[in-house]
Protein backbone atom coordinates (compact mmCIF):
# COMPACT_ATOMS: atom_id res chain seq x y z
CA UNK A 1 0.00 0.00 0.00
CA UNK A 2 1.36 3.00 -1.30
CA UNK A 3 0.99 6.44 1.53
CA UNK A 4 3.52 8.25 0.89
CA UNK A 5 2.31 11.68 1.93
CA UNK A 6 0.57 10.01 4.93
CA UNK A 7 3.38 8.00 6.28
CA UNK A 8 6.03 11.00 5.41
CA UNK A 9 3.70 13.44 7.28
CA UNK A 10 3.01 11.58 10.55
CA UNK A 11 7.02 10.64 10.41
CA UNK A 12 7.76 14.84 10.09
CA UNK A 13 5.90 15.39 13.10
CA UNK A 14 7.05 12.38 15.05
CA UNK A 15 10.27 13.36 14.79
CA UNK A 16 8.68 17.39 15.62
CA UNK A 17 6.79 16.09 18.79
CA UNK A 18 4.22 17.16 17.45
CA UNK A 19 0.67 15.30 16.40
CA UNK A 20 -1.74 15.26 13.77
CA UNK A 21 -4.53 18.05 13.72
CA UNK A 22 -7.04 16.22 11.38
CA UNK A 23 -9.19 18.82 10.07
CA UNK A 24 -12.64 17.64 8.40
CA UNK A 25 -14.75 19.63 6.02
CA UNK A 26 -17.85 18.92 4.16
CA UNK A 27 -16.59 20.04 0.97
CA UNK A 28 -17.96 22.89 -1.08
CA UNK A 29 -19.82 24.20 2.17
CA UNK A 30 -21.09 26.97 2.15
CA UNK A 31 -20.76 27.31 -1.30
CA UNK A 32 -17.58 25.53 -3.89
CA UNK A 33 -15.24 28.94 -4.03
CA UNK A 34 -15.72 29.70 0.17
CA UNK A 35 -14.61 26.44 0.47
CA UNK A 36 -11.49 26.04 -1.48
CA UNK A 37 -10.40 29.49 -0.34
CA UNK A 38 -11.31 28.56 3.39
CA UNK A 39 -9.05 25.10 3.14
CA UNK A 40 -6.45 26.91 1.75
CA UNK A 41 -6.55 29.62 5.23
CA UNK A 42 -6.39 26.44 6.90
CA UNK A 43 -3.44 24.86 5.33
CA UNK A 44 -1.53 27.96 5.58
CA UNK A 45 -2.55 28.16 9.38
CA UNK A 46 -1.07 24.78 10.26
CA UNK A 47 -3.17 21.75 9.25
CA UNK A 48 -1.44 18.20 9.12
CA UNK A 49 -4.70 16.19 7.06
CA UNK A 50 -7.19 17.27 5.33
CA UNK A 51 -10.41 15.02 5.49
CA UNK A 52 -12.66 16.33 2.69
CA UNK A 53 -16.85 15.10 3.24
CA UNK A 54 -18.42 14.03 0.44
CA UNK A 55 -21.84 14.97 0.78
CA UNK A 56 -24.91 12.63 1.56
CA UNK A 57 -28.16 12.76 2.42
CA UNK A 58 -28.07 10.70 5.34
CA UNK A 59 -25.37 11.15 7.07
CA UNK A 60 -26.28 8.51 9.93
CA UNK A 61 -22.89 8.84 11.98
CA UNK A 62 -23.00 12.53 11.93
CA UNK A 63 -24.49 15.25 14.23
CA UNK A 64 -26.73 17.96 13.33
CA UNK A 65 -24.30 20.54 12.51
CA UNK A 66 -22.15 18.08 10.06
CA UNK A 67 -25.61 16.97 8.36
CA UNK A 68 -26.80 20.26 7.68
CA UNK A 69 -23.35 21.35 6.62
CA UNK A 70 -23.69 18.34 3.94
CA UNK A 71 -27.39 19.19 3.25
CA UNK A 72 -25.77 22.54 2.53
CA UNK A 73 -23.22 21.52 0.21
CA UNK A 74 -25.42 19.20 -1.77
CA UNK A 75 -28.17 22.09 -2.44
CA UNK A 76 -24.78 24.24 -4.32
CA UNK A 77 -25.03 21.01 -6.57
CA UNK A 78 -21.98 19.55 -4.67
CA UNK A 79 -21.01 15.68 -6.02
CA UNK A 80 -18.05 13.28 -5.98
CA UNK A 81 -16.90 14.82 -9.07
CA UNK A 82 -16.91 18.23 -8.04
CA UNK A 83 -15.15 16.74 -4.98
CA UNK A 84 -12.62 15.28 -6.87
CA UNK A 85 -12.38 18.81 -9.00
CA UNK A 86 -12.02 20.56 -5.28
CA UNK A 87 -8.82 17.73 -4.86
CA UNK A 88 -7.07 18.81 -7.97
CA UNK A 89 -7.31 22.50 -7.18
CA UNK A 90 -5.61 21.78 -3.59
CA UNK A 91 -2.89 20.64 -4.90
CA UNK A 92 -2.11 23.26 -6.66
CA UNK A 93 -1.54 25.34 -3.05
CA UNK A 94 -0.80 22.44 -0.72
CA UNK A 95 0.77 18.93 -0.77
CA UNK A 96 -1.36 17.89 2.23
CA UNK A 97 -2.75 14.41 2.74
CA UNK A 98 -6.31 14.59 1.70
CA UNK A 99 -8.75 11.60 2.80
CA UNK A 100 -12.09 11.66 0.67
CA UNK A 101 -14.48 10.77 3.82
CA UNK A 102 -17.73 9.47 2.68
CA UNK A 103 -20.73 6.86 2.94
CA UNK A 104 -20.77 3.66 0.73
CA UNK A 105 -23.51 4.76 -1.16
CA UNK A 106 -22.15 7.44 -3.19
CA UNK A 107 -19.40 5.58 -4.44
CA UNK A 108 -21.62 2.25 -5.04
CA UNK A 109 -23.15 4.69 -7.71
CA UNK A 110 -20.02 6.71 -9.27
CA UNK A 111 -18.59 2.47 -9.38
CA UNK A 112 -15.67 1.52 -7.37
CA UNK A 113 -13.22 1.09 -10.23
CA UNK A 114 -14.05 4.63 -11.12
CA UNK A 115 -13.60 6.25 -7.90
CA UNK A 116 -10.92 4.66 -7.17
CA UNK A 117 -9.03 5.49 -10.28
CA UNK A 118 -10.32 9.38 -10.61
CA UNK A 119 -9.50 9.69 -6.65
CA UNK A 120 -5.67 9.03 -7.37
CA UNK A 121 -5.14 10.62 -10.15
CA UNK A 122 -6.99 13.98 -8.23
CA UNK A 123 -4.25 13.76 -6.10
CA UNK A 124 -6.61 12.19 -3.35
CA UNK A 125 -4.38 9.62 -0.20
CA UNK A 126 -7.15 7.91 1.11
CA UNK A 127 -10.59 6.91 2.02
CA UNK A 128 -12.56 6.77 4.87
CA UNK A 129 -16.18 4.64 4.38
CA UNK A 130 -17.96 5.25 7.13
CA UNK A 131 -20.76 2.67 6.89
CA UNK A 132 -18.30 0.23 5.26
CA UNK A 133 -17.33 -2.13 7.90
CA UNK A 134 -14.26 -4.84 7.06
CA UNK A 135 -16.75 -7.81 6.72
CA UNK A 136 -18.37 -6.03 3.76
CA UNK A 137 -15.30 -3.77 2.19
CA UNK A 138 -14.30 -6.19 -0.59
CA UNK A 139 -17.23 -5.34 -2.52
CA UNK A 140 -15.69 -1.91 -2.70
CA UNK A 141 -11.92 -3.10 -2.76
CA UNK A 142 -11.88 -5.67 -4.72
CA UNK A 143 -12.46 -3.25 -7.76
CA UNK A 144 -9.32 -1.28 -6.98
CA UNK A 145 -7.01 -1.93 -10.07
CA UNK A 146 -4.21 -0.91 -7.64
CA UNK A 147 -3.18 0.13 -3.78
CA UNK A 148 -2.67 4.01 -3.92
CA UNK A 149 -5.29 4.77 -1.76
CA UNK A 150 -5.28 4.21 1.40
CA UNK A 151 -8.18 2.40 3.65
CA UNK A 152 -9.12 4.10 6.93
CA UNK A 153 -10.93 2.26 8.80
CA UNK A 154 -12.76 3.58 12.12
CA UNK A 155 -12.51 1.92 15.69
CA UNK A 156 -15.32 2.20 17.91
CA UNK A 157 -14.99 2.64 21.98
CA UNK A 158 -17.01 -0.42 21.79
CA UNK A 159 -15.00 -2.57 19.71
CA UNK A 160 -13.22 -5.58 21.23
CA UNK A 161 -9.71 -6.51 20.97
CA UNK A 162 -9.90 -9.54 18.58
CA UNK A 163 -11.81 -6.75 16.14
CA UNK A 164 -9.36 -4.03 17.19
CA UNK A 165 -6.70 -6.99 15.78
CA UNK A 166 -8.65 -7.52 12.54
CA UNK A 167 -9.35 -4.09 11.63
CA UNK A 168 -5.86 -2.80 12.29
CA UNK A 169 -4.90 -5.74 9.73
CA UNK A 170 -7.03 -4.76 6.85
CA UNK A 171 -6.46 -0.82 7.90
CA UNK A 172 -3.37 1.43 5.80
CA UNK A 173 -2.29 5.32 6.86
CA UNK A 174 -4.29 5.40 9.89
CA UNK A 175 -6.86 4.74 12.25
CA UNK A 176 -9.40 6.84 12.94
CA UNK A 177 -10.39 5.74 17.01
CA UNK A 178 -13.92 6.76 17.82
CA UNK A 179 -13.92 8.44 20.86
CA UNK A 180 -17.06 8.06 22.23
CA UNK A 181 -20.40 6.20 21.48
CA UNK A 182 -23.00 8.81 19.29
CA UNK A 183 -22.66 11.12 16.52
CA UNK A 184 -20.44 13.12 15.51
CA UNK A 185 -20.25 16.83 17.47
CA UNK A 186 -22.10 15.32 20.48
CA UNK A 187 -21.54 16.16 23.68
CA UNK A 188 -19.85 14.47 26.98
CA UNK A 189 -15.74 13.93 26.32
CA UNK A 190 -14.03 11.16 28.36
CA UNK A 191 -10.80 11.83 28.16
CA UNK A 192 -9.54 8.92 30.56
CA UNK A 193 -11.51 6.29 28.18
CA UNK A 194 -10.43 7.68 25.15
CA UNK A 195 -6.50 7.44 27.29
CA UNK A 196 -7.77 3.24 27.71
CA UNK A 197 -8.49 2.48 24.79
CA UNK A 198 -6.07 4.38 22.70
CA UNK A 199 -3.64 2.73 24.57
CA UNK A 200 -5.32 -0.87 24.35
CA UNK A 201 -5.49 0.36 20.36
CA UNK A 202 -1.37 0.86 20.37
CA UNK A 203 -0.67 -2.05 21.86
CA UNK A 204 -1.82 -4.46 18.94
CA UNK A 205 -0.75 -2.14 15.68
CA UNK A 206 1.93 0.27 13.97
CA UNK A 207 -0.34 2.19 12.43
CA UNK A 208 -0.87 6.25 13.52
CA UNK A 209 -4.31 6.50 16.04
CA UNK A 210 -6.47 9.42 15.71
CA UNK A 211 -8.97 10.53 17.52
CA UNK A 212 -12.39 12.21 16.67
CA UNK A 213 -16.04 12.88 17.40
CA UNK A 214 -17.14 15.34 20.34
CA UNK A 215 -13.19 17.48 19.91
CA UNK A 216 -13.62 21.17 19.54
CA UNK A 217 -11.03 22.80 21.81
CA UNK A 218 -7.54 23.45 22.13
CA UNK A 219 -7.65 21.93 25.94
CA UNK A 220 -9.60 18.79 24.30
CA UNK A 221 -6.87 18.38 22.11
CA UNK A 222 -3.67 18.75 25.36
CA UNK A 223 -5.56 16.08 27.47
CA UNK A 224 -5.96 13.57 24.81
CA UNK A 225 -2.46 14.39 22.41
CA UNK A 226 -0.31 12.55 24.29
CA UNK A 227 -1.34 9.23 24.12
CA UNK A 228 -2.06 9.27 20.42
CA UNK A 229 -0.95 10.13 16.90
CA UNK A 230 -3.67 12.93 15.72
CA UNK A 231 -6.41 14.86 16.43
CA UNK A 232 -9.26 14.78 14.47
CA UNK A 233 -11.98 18.21 14.35
CA UNK A 234 -15.17 18.87 12.30
CA UNK A 235 -18.11 19.92 13.57
CA UNK A 236 -16.12 22.84 15.46
CA UNK A 237 -15.31 23.74 12.13
CA UNK A 238 -18.48 23.53 10.31
CA UNK A 239 -20.33 25.64 13.25
CA UNK A 240 -17.95 28.70 12.73
CA UNK A 241 -18.81 27.65 8.89
CA UNK A 242 -22.76 27.79 10.00
CA UNK A 243 -22.63 30.80 12.03
CA UNK A 244 -20.76 32.90 9.30
CA UNK A 245 -22.15 31.98 6.12
CA UNK A 246 -21.44 35.51 4.82
CA UNK A 247 -18.85 36.67 6.53
CA UNK A 248 -16.02 38.37 4.07
CA UNK A 249 -13.50 37.21 6.84
CA UNK A 250 -14.73 33.32 7.47
CA UNK A 251 -11.21 32.03 5.62
CA UNK A 252 -9.63 33.83 8.50
CA UNK A 253 -11.65 32.90 11.22
CA UNK A 254 -11.30 28.96 10.76
CA UNK A 255 -7.08 30.13 10.36
CA UNK A 256 -7.38 31.14 13.56
CA UNK A 257 -9.02 27.92 15.12
CA UNK A 258 -6.81 25.84 13.18
CA UNK A 259 -3.81 27.78 14.83
CA UNK A 260 -5.00 27.26 18.17
CA UNK A 261 -5.89 23.62 17.99
CA UNK A 262 -2.60 23.00 16.13
CA UNK A 263 -0.28 24.79 19.02
CA UNK A 264 -2.11 22.30 21.35
CA UNK A 265 -0.63 19.12 19.50
CA UNK A 266 2.74 20.34 20.15
CA UNK A 267 3.97 18.68 23.24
Amino acid sequence: MKTKRIDKKFEELKQNKEKALVGFLSAGDPDLNTSLKIIEAMCAAGLDVMELGIPFSDPTADGPVIQRSSARALKKGITIKTVLEMTRKIRTFSDIPIILFSYYNPIYSYGAEAFYNDSVSSGADGVLVVDLPPEESDEMTSKWPGNELALIRLVAPTTPLERMKKIAQESSGFLYLVSKTGVTGSAGLDTQKVTVNSRLLASITDLPICVGFGISEPEDVRKIAPDVDGIVVGSAFERIIEENPNNPDLDKILGEKVSKLKAATRL
